[in-house]
This record gives C-alpha cells, structure tokens and sequence, in this order.
C-alpha cells in the first residue's frame, strides 16, 4: 500500500530464439540498461543498469552471453 514497492520477478525468461540481447544507452545522460529486445514487436525488457565493466560481465554470465552486445541509442 502505502511506500510499498512492487519488485518485478527476478526471473527473467530469456529465449534466443524470439529475443536477442541487447545495451539501451542514453543519448543525454550516458545512462545504460541491459537487457532485451523482442525480435517480433522491438520491444525492450529491462534487466539491470550497467554502471561497470564488472556489470556487463556479470550480466552475460547470469545469461550465458558471450561475445559483444549491440547498443541501441
């Protein structure tokens, strides 16, 4: 109710087959936000800020990724 914050799950489906990884960056801030992007309908899930090298690591460890992830501005 009141100050009580709804988290979303942390479970995050990720299929290969329908969504690719992905970095949304800001064009004013820097800010950048990991997660991914739906090949079908391009819509983006947020997964987590990237504020470190160490970040983006462990996002592609938590998600079997290797290689480079696209930035999308």
């Amino acid at each position: 109710m009141f100050g009580r914050k709804h988290r979303q799950s942390d479970t995050i489906s990720y299929d290969p087959d329908t969504m690719r990884p992905a970095i949304r960056c800001s064009i004013c801030t820097g800010e950048e936000v990991a997660g991914f992007v739906d090949k079908a309908g391009g819509h983006f899930t947020d997964v987590m800020l990237i504020r470190t090298p160490e970040d983006l690591a462990a996002f592609k460890k938590t998600f079997g990724l290797t290689g480079d992830i696209p930035k999308i501005y």
